[in-house]
């Protein structure tokens, strides 16, 4: 897959700042949040056919990336 910015963006006129899918409403946290309540890829997609698995796996890999760039101090 190609760099996930080319699929996540982040525009505060669109759901408050939040990443979302590129010309979609549906965010990062969105689609986490379907995948934590026990959804599938597959049923995500049947139920939101305006997705695609490719933004499906930036969403994922946009996250694992915000993840492995946290730092905590002590």
């Amino acid at each position: 897959m190609k760099h996930y910015s080319e699929r996540i963006t982040i525009d505060p006129q669109i759901r408050f700042g939040r990443p979302t899918i590129k010309g979609m409403r549906i965010s990062v946290y969105d689609i986490l949040g379907w995948f934590a309540s026990g959804m599938t890829q597959q049923e995500i997609l049947e139920d939101y056919p305006e997705l695609s698995g490719e933004d499906i796996q930036a969403a994922l890999f946009y996250a694992a990336d915000r993840e492995h760039k946290i730092i905590i101090a002590a």
